[in-house]
């Protein structure tokens, strides 16, 4: 394909992404399934030009920035108390689903050595943060369900990468080793968190020396790629590369960014992350007629590969049931002998972590590397897709339906402080600082205005702490009122521009200044 046919189909498939984000908004569905099912749909479109998915050039160009921004705004407390339950779905649900598919796989297709079906199941047994991220979006989940998933997302393709090398190695070498195969990933992992504390380290003391907001944004956004390729180049893990700078930035970034630059930046950086999110999930339902064409066509699928291809899906579901169930009785056992750290989600909460298995990019990168001497290379590519579009499609649209319906319990303590007692600290806070430079060196009040400004702030925010559902009934009237005060100073400022009255900068400047009073009045509303 032409590159300029390339680019006109990228605006293509953009133009498509809109299209099927408003109709799955207006039908209810989670954008990522639309986004596959439109994909799939176009690939078979008459006319369209052929599109070959570059597999080293997906996971470089995708995976990266949609891992750092569930590192960055992964709730780092969290993630640390639930780092066990974390590395257990991230490890132990991705080596256990993995065995499963490989002995489900070798027993429907015996034909197929046993380490091709093991790397079969290492494509297949890890979650996808990307697919994860975009279903998770759309539901709301007790905190330590949420630390888990986005947790384990951030890890496991670690694991799976790690499997499927190792698994792809033995099946053409005819040899594996397990001690070796232990060892490397140890080291791939301890490398991966050196090598992302490393870029981050670089991260810190560049950003803190760059005076220009435009370039810290750049910076911070090249920062995901950086932390990715310097993995992959050191021998390491990208992949926990990527997420160990994404925590690191998600820490920092409150003491290092100033306040205008997490306004520019976040609105910048969540229009990449839903580009990229979107095309994704749009670039794998585009590829299915280019695996159909490798395989022979929708009959050579049906008829060969129907059954060994349920049989994996099935494996899939089933042993990330079986495993989550599994450890959570054991922890059940466990608390039943005293041992008081061993937490059980209880069976609410692990049928909603079992659902929750979406595949996704990761998963059909890898299977696209596949070498093109590897035995049963074909049913691969059509089981890892069949995998990803029945997670995403069954998964994905009835993970909400479930949640309503079984009522996951929150299990983690309630924080020591709620939000309003919290603003009113902030409050109190702000009126102490205005209180000591509201006078002058010799006593004479020079600030009456801003210290009785934020002593009646301090005031408000202590009485809203105390009941806040009550205070907040009379306040959004308040709120409604200044809102319209904001849209009449917005009517008058264009009137007055488009009479002639002021230049262009002035408006641009006045109207920064209104949106940002409009801003501030909507979060206070909590809209």
């Amino acid at each position: 394909m032409h590159s300029v046919e390339t680019f006109e189909l990228v605006l293509v498939l953009l133009a498509v992404v809109v299209a099927l984000h408003w109709a799955a908004r207006r039908l209810g569905l989670p954008p990522a399934t639309a986004l596959l099912v439109g994909g799939g749909a176009l690939a078979f479109v008459p006319k369209l030009p052929t599109f070959t998915l570059d597999p080293a050039l997906i996971l470089v160009l995708f995976l990266p920035p949609l891992l750092m921004d569930g590192a960055y705004f992964t709730a780092f407390g969290r993630f640390r108390r639930h780092l066990p339950g974390i590395l257990s779905l991230a490890i132990g649900t991705v080596v256990f689903t993995t065995l499963g598919v490989g002995v489900v796989t070798h027993w429907l297709a015996p034909g197929l050595p046993w380490a091709a079906c093991f790397a079969l199941g290492a494509i297949v047994s890890p979650p996808d943060a990307v697919s994860a991220r975009a279903v998770l979006a759309r539901v709301r989940l007790p905190r330590r369900l949420s630390a888990l998933l986005e947790g384990e997302s951030l890890l496991n393709d670690a694991t799976g990468l790690v499997l499927f090398r190792f698994a792809v190695a033995a099946t053409l070498s005819g040899t594996f080793d397990a001690g070796a195969a232990a060892s490397s990933f140890l080291f791939l992992a301890i490398g991966g968190i050196v090598a992302g504390l490393a870029v981050a380290g670089v991260w810190i003391f560049v950003v803190r020396r760059l005076g220009d907001h435009t370039l810290i944004v750049m910076v911070s956004t090249l920062m995901c790629w950086v932390a990715y390729i310097v993995g992959e180049a050191a021998h390491v893990s990208g992949v926990i590369a990527t997420a160990t700078a994404g925590l690191v930035l998600g820490w920092y970034q409150h003491v290092i960014f100033p306040a205008q630059v997490r306004l520019r930046g976040s609105a910048f950086w969540e229009t990449v992350v839903f580009v990229l999110e979107a095309l994704v999930f749009i670039l794998i339902g585009f590829s299915l007629r280019g695996v159909l064409d490798r395989v022979g066509g929708i009959e050579a699928v049906s008829t060969t590969m129907a059954i060994p291809v349920l049989g994996v899906l099935l494996t899939v579901t089933l042993t990330r049931f079986i495993w989550i169930f599994g450890v959570d009785g054991l922890l059940a056992a466990f608390r039943g002998m005293g041992f008081k750290r061993a937490r059980p989600l209880g069976v609410r909460q692990a049928t909603v972590m079992s659902w929750a298995g979406m595949r996704g990019v990761v998963t059909l990168a890898v299977a696209l590397t596949l070498p093109a001497s590897m035995p049963g290379r074909d049913l691969m590519l059509v089981t890892a897709f069949a995998v990803i579009f029945a997670t995403v499609v069954m998964q994905g649209t009835s993970l909400g339906w479930l949640i309503k319906r079984i009522g996951p319990v929150d299990q983690d303590p309630p924080a020591k402080m709620h939000l309003p007692a919290c603003e009113a600290a902030i409050a109190s806070a702000m009126a102490e600082a205005v209180e000591v430079h509201a006078y002058a060196p010799d006593g004479t009040l020079i600030h009456p205005r801003l210290l009785e400004e934020y002593r009646k702030r301090s005031e408000i925010t202590t009485r809203y702490a105390e009941d806040a559902d009550a205070f907040m009934e009379g306040v959004r009237t308040h709120f409604d009122v200044v809102l319209i005060a904001i849209a009449a100073g917005r009517t008058e400022l264009i009137r007055i521009h488009r009479a002639g009255l002021i230049e262009d900068e002035v408006l641009h400047e006045l109207e920064r200044d209104l949106d940002v009073e409009e801003l501030r009045i909507i979060l206070q509303r909590g809209d």
